[in-house]
């Protein structure tokens, strides 16, 4: 049977990573093959082995993949590694992040030593998350991992890389599987758009041919406008569309869904699919009908839209079309002598967020301070082993746990004083600078000067970057609140939301009757002696996009902690 024409649910592959010598051309060498076998959603065989390489290998890429010369050197030959691997790929379909580097690495190598590349049907991790995971705003394979929900514990090793792919690629083969059947529907539905137009460019007469072709198709749209306006009267449920906002549903003729959408004017924004001064979707032709639900807010619809869209999965929406610029301030607690780290979203598991702020570069000086200050580590998640201090270390600003010795309750306690600073009910900009005043008045005290005279110029410093960060700088678990999002234009209604750990828990149109019932019970398994940082993998996107709509619009905010009687819920609710 066609391999293409296999079903995607029995199909066998082979999740397969390289690393190489770093050179390009000629001179690329594979260091590394790693390889998983994929079936039925499920990793089963591994393999793995090292190859000789001709060209020594540069010292970059030693420290970066930590394979060391002496390693390749008693490594086997290339051509027998590399035949084993063509012999797993026959019959399957290869699976690789970016994978047209990784094809095109071992066709040149096969070549290169005599052997027949058998170029079987290939999947690019990278284009899947495109299609089927657009909230996903880094597409490097351990930041989609970790998207997902998937823990990474080893990277830059083939091995190790090769899983982390083949489990992203489980992740994400149930959406793949539903649009597409079998093997040879997934490699057109995945094929990039953007080839298709720079060849239908060149053979139009290069740039200036396409422009042409492009201003003619927008004189024909011009032209004939009445054809895309019946299309829209001919929709069932279009007449019915309120000028409210919420999400509107387009769906084809058996009641798939084909996009969905968010608008403050639902009619409006519908309307504008047709017009004739807009670009034609490609699912524009096949809609039939459009549904919709209602939300009092801005903030409402976004909240709706997203949900839908990861419920839904509709082939319209290749990713999400409203991203901020915010960033989080973040410590993931499930790894050894944890980390402060920047990041887009908030960590999900159990981890602090702080955030969002907004300015990567300001928050990122801000971790180097909190580190220095608490002697935190610099490095990244996966600690290294010295044989010595690194330079922090050296200057007294690193505990470096990486010689081994570290008590690690010492670290921890260093790690909790920091994280109390941003945990707490106040602005932890606020306490910071206490706790640095603090610091300063005891150095002075014992008579360390130099030290006092360290911490007046961080607090300096600190000062003039806490002023460039928007909002409140406190971690998104620390202050369950209920926020009032006003609808766009009638000032007298909106949504009402209850965010307790990080979460939306509950949400409605403002003036419901039992306000105080649906705060007790978004509050129920709240502990203020111990505010966790528990976000779930699968919210942690629904949670950027309500912290940095707050963040952005400021709206009225009523903080649960101490718990407000029912008039003063009421008082804020009107």
């Amino acid at each position: 049977m066609d391999l293409l024409a296999q079903p995607l649910r029995t199909v066998e592959f082979l999740a397969v990573d390289t690393e190489t010598n770093g050179l390009g051309g000629d001179g690329c060498e594979v260091t590394e093959v790693g390889a998983v076998l994929v079936g039925g959603g499920e990793l089963h065989d591994r393999f793995a082995s090292l190859c000789a390489v001709r060209a020594p290998l540069s010292r970059g890429v030693q420290r970066l993949t930590g394979i060391t010369q002496a390693m390749v050197d008693e490594a086997p030959e290339a051509e027998i590694v590399l035949a084993d691997l063509v012999a797993a790929l026959e019959g399957r379909v290869l699976v690789a992040h970016n994978a047209a580097f990784d094809r095109r690495v071992l066709r040149q190598a096969c070549e290169r030593r005599g052997l027949v590349w058998p170029d079987p049907p290939a999947i690019c991790t990278v284009a899947l998350a495109r299609r089927f995971a657009p909230l996903a705003r880094q597409r490097r394979l351990v930041p989609l991992a970790e998207s997902l929900g998937i823990e990474v514990t080893d990277r830059h090793r083939a091995l190790a890389d090769a899983e982390t792919c083949g489990r992203v690629f489980c992740a994400l083969l149930p959406r793949l599987a539903a649009h597409a059947p079998t093997v040879g529907d997934a490699l057109a539905l995945l094929k990039p758009a953007r080839a298709a137009r720079s060849r239908a460019a060149a053979t139009d007469g290069g740039r200036h041919g396409a422009r042409r072709r492009r201003a003619g198709a927008r004189s024909e749209l011009m032209e004939e406008p009445a054809g895309r306006e019946t299309a829209l009267d001919s929709l069932a449920g279009a007449r019915e569309l309120p000028d409210e906002p919420g999400v509107y549903i387009f769906r084809n003729a058996g009641g798939q869904p084909l996009y969905v959408g968010k608008s403050i004017a639902l009619r409006t924004r519908v309307r504008s699919h047709f017009a004739a001064s807009s670009d034609p979707s490609a699912w524009t032709a096949q809609a039939a009908s459009v549904d919709y639900q209602q939300a009092a807010s801005e903030l409402g619809a976004l909240v709706l839209e997203n949900r839908l869209i990861k419920r839904l999965a509709p082939p319209g929406n290749v990713r999400l079309k409203h991203q901020d610029r915010f960033v989080y301030l973040r410590c993931r607690l499930d790894i050894a002598f944890p980390v402060l780290e920047v990041a887009p979203a908030p960590a999900s598991g159990h981890a602090v967020s702080v955030g969002p702020l907004r300015g990567r570069a300001v928050a990122a000086e801000l971790v180097e301070q909190l580190n220095s200050l608490f002697g935190l580590r610099h490095c990244g998640r996966k600690l290294p082993r010295r044989q010595w201090p690194s330079a922090y270390g050296q200057m007294g600003r690193c505990l470096s746990p990486c010689l081994g010795d570290l008590d690690p309750n010492l670290y921890r306690r260093r790690l909790d004083e920091a994280l109390a600073l941003f945990t707490g009910q106040g602005d932890g900009g606020a306490a910071l600078l206490a706790h640095i005043d603090a610091e300063t008045r005891a150095a002075a005290g014992a008579q360390r000067y130099e030290r006092a005279a360290w911490l007046r110029r961080r607090r300096a410093r600190l000062e003039q970057l806490l002023s460039r960060l928007d909002g409140v700088l406190g971690a998104t678990h620390a202050r369950p609140k209920l926020v009032r999002a006003p609808h766009p234009r009638d000032e007298g209604r909106g949504d009402l939301f209850w965010l307790v750990g990080g979460r939306v828990v509950d949400w409605c149109p403002s003036g419901p009757d039992d306000l105080a019932e649906r705060t007790a019970a978004a509050l129920r398994h709240w502990d203020p002696r111990r505010p966790t940082g528990h976000l779930p993998a699968g919210e942690v996107d629904e949670a950027r996009i309500v912290a940095g709509w707050v963040a952005t619009n400021a709206p009225p905010q009523l903080t649960l902690d101490p718990v407000p009687d029912s008039g003063r819920l009421a008082a804020f609710a009107a």
